[in-house]
């Protein structure tokens, strides 16, 4: 499992960290984990899962799987293939390709059985705490009106962070709970993990910014007095 507290970046299919682009925020990722000590991953497109993988040491998550077996299923996403190209975790249930409930169960299930290291969006309490029950290896909370917006999470709704982690904990202790939607700096960083998450989940904050690198210092300032 990720070591936490962890930074992890969601890429998603924006032009600006798609291929190469990929590979070179990864490797600013790697760079920095390395200098700093602070626990890193990137979720990246399936096509790029390899690219990524072969090329920096700190986690590489898939972006989704489907809740398949190896078989006849055309333009799905296979848990053993992301796997096979080096994709150590996956992303499920995100805001922008959700499932229902007992599709999730199957991918847990299925991201288990490939041991795949697995992080279950979620965007609200109630979902968190159902969620929870499938005992995941993270749940990551993200209201829906906040993803991809200049306000974090941990300004704009603090209380749905601290009730996700006690709804959470109260089902299964084991399971971490990350906090995105709006995550741009180092402040927003601390602040989640002084509300009780055990990191971030981000995306448009590190891909959409000019000056990457100085972005991604700064996140990982905000962890490193945990």
């Amino acid at each position: 499992m990720l070591k936490t507290p962890v930074i992890v970046l969601n890429v998603k299919t924006y032009e600006e960290a798609t291929w190469n682009k990929a590979l070179e925020i990864a490797q600013i990722m790697d760079e920095i984990s390395k200098e700093t000590g602070v626990s890193m991953a990137i979720s990246v497109q399936a096509t790029d899962i390899s690219l990524c993988s072969q090329k920096v040491s700190i986690p590489v998550f898939a972006e989704h799987i489907d809740p398949i077996n190896p078989g006849s299923h055309t333009g799905w996403t296979l848990p053993e293939a992301v796997k096979a190209a080096g994709a150590i975790g996956t992303l499920i249930n995100h805001s922008e390709h959700r499932l229902i409930l007992s599709d999730i169960d199957t991918c847990i299930t299925r991201a288990k059985e490939m041991d795949l290291d697995h992080i279950v969006c979620s965007n609200n309490v109630a979902t968190s705490r159902a969620i929870a029950a499938f005992s995941p290896n993270f749940v990551a909370v993200e209201p829906p009106e906040l993803i991809g917006g200049d306000i974090s999470v941990t300004t704009a709704d603090p209380d749905i962070v601290i009730d996700s982690v006690e709804a959470v904990r109260k089902v299964d202790e084991n399971v971490k709970v990350l906090c995105g939607a709006g995550v741009k700096n180092g402040k927003d960083v601390t602040k989640s993990v002084e509300l009780g998450a055990d990191g971030v989940l981000l995306a448009s904050g590190i891909v959409k910014a000019k000056d990457k690198k100085f972005v991604i210092r700064d996140l990982a300032a905000g962890l490193q007095k945990f």
